[in-house]
């Protein structure tokens, strides 16, 4: 049979947009709070820092000191999803950590009883993916941070069986973590060692391999010319480091000031150099209160992570239900980092005068909307042909792409532009009509 050929768009209309300088709380990115992780979580506390403060992530060291030599109690296990479920209500997200001691106290567990605690967690950590941004290798020594173990070896002089040991303990996680997350590790050594000496490419980038989903989280930012030995040589690991994290999770803490390292201009250099999503608010506070006396701690917030600006648009004028619909629209990621995890980009037509929705994916991934790159979006997109005719507002739409946050306006993804955020909808305002007829 000869196909119904799709009804052609009115001509298209074109639209600016106007930039905005504000901070703005988007998910998964900007400063987190480091909040005691064992003993219950305050929602009253974590929603302030998400409404008043403009905090979205908060990490979560959950301590197993108890179960160095034994099972994690049923009763611990309540425990970690009891704060899952307040990070949830607060509408914040989580970056995790599982250790066994911390006052640099090397006592850790044994590669075969890490891998039972981490299948006893794994059903926890699939059942609350929606709010764990990222999962941080953690389990191997002080802190979970890698040195100081007295089962894994010296960092710097791994034996071939600390080596596997501290593989095996990546593999478990990588095997229970859900495949949507990434799992950072401390010091870049221990990526190329373990698996692989060349930086992720991005033909490699979100393929779901070890390479893809292993991302870096420094805890000595800037604090000296190895960061208190997360280099080992950073004169190849910079420009390794550069290419990685182009495609993923990357963040810390400082933890001393050095000047001029810890300064701003090396700080805003090495933040952008290295895509920083997230930074600790509550630690180092010196190195933070200079940021702010030097004048640069605003500019931090803003550019942590992404942020985009739309620039301009142009949309049909005119459609028919079932018909085309044609999209052009340019924004700018001005932030330092993209999105680390996957997001849905949807454009939402609003019937003006029932506010019913109507959606429309997008083929196009923020997560490759790269940090100062301009986006060009250009399609020609099918509407729902169920969609009655009258006038409808034309929005645009970054949800969380988990069912349980996909309509939680806190998970969306604002512009940063003028007059155009709704933040009871999560939807961004393309401020365009389109008059939808048979």
């Amino acid at each position: 049979p000869t196909p119904t050929p799709t009804p052609p768009a009115g001509a298209p209309i074109a639209v600016s947009y106007t930039a905005n300088n504000a901070v703005i709380a988007n998910p998964e990115r900007g400063f987190y709070r480091h909040v005691g992780c064992e003993t219950p979580l305050s929602q009253s506390q974590l929603t302030n820092f998400r409404t008043a403060d403009g905090e979205t992530l908060m990490l979560c060291v959950f301590y197993l000191r108890e179960f160095v030599n034994a099972p994690i109690s049923q009763a611990k296990l309540n425990l970690f999803q009891q704060q899952m479920d307040t990070v949830r209500k607060a509408g914040l997200k989580a970056i995790v950590r599982f250790a066994y001691n911390d006052n640099n106290n090397p006592a850790d567990a044994k590669p075969a009883m890490v891998e039972t605690h981490l299948t006893q967690l794994a059903p926890m950590l699939a059942a609350n993916k929606d709010i764990i941004s990222v999962v941080q290798a953690g389990l191997i020594g002080a802190w979970g941070e890698w040195g100081n173990t007295q089962n894994y070896g010296d960092s710097y002089n791994m034996t071939a069986q600390n080596q596997a040991d501290r593989k095996r303990v990546v593999d478990k996680l990588l095997a229970v973590v859900p495949k949507e997350r990434q799992v950072q590790l401390r010091m870049p050594l221990f990526k190329t060692k373990l698996y692989s000496p060349t930086a992720l490419t991005a033909l490699e980038a979100f393929t779901g391999t070890a390479k893809a989903r292993l991302g870096h989280h420094n805890d000595c930012f800037l604090s000296n010319s190895s960061d208190y030995g997360t280099y080992i040589n950073p004169s190849v690991e910079y420009p390794y480091l550069e290419a990685e994290t182009k495609y993923l999770a990357s963040g810390g803490e400082t933890c001393a000031y050095t000047a001029p390292r810890s300064a701003c201009p090396s700080a805003l250099t090495e933040m952008g150099r290295f895509h920083w999503s997230y930074l600790n608010l509550d630690y180092n506070t010196t190195v933070l209160n200079n940021w702010k006396s030097q004048g640069c701690f605003t500019e931090v917030d803003k550019k942590l992570g992404y942020r985009f600006v739309m620039q301009k648009g142009s949309f049909s004028s005119t459609a028919k239900p079932g018909g085309s619909f044609v999209v052009n629209l340019t924004l700018q990621n001005q932030g330092w980092a993209a999105p680390f995890n996957g997001r849905d980009v949807e454009l939402v037509f609003r019937n003006t005068a029932t506010n019913a929705l109507y959606r429309v994916k997008l083929a196009t991934d923020p997560r490759l909307w790269l940090a100062n790159q301009t986006v060009t979006i250009n399609q020609t997109v099918t509407l729902p042909a169920d969609m009655p005719k009258g006038s409808y507002a034309l929005l645009l739409n970054l949800p969380d792409p988990q069912a349980s946050l996909r309509n939680r306006p806190e998970y969306a993804i604002q512009m940063a532009n003028t007059n155009t955020w709704e933040a009871s909808t999560g939807f961004n305002k393309l401020n365009h009509t389109v008059g939808i007829a048979p």
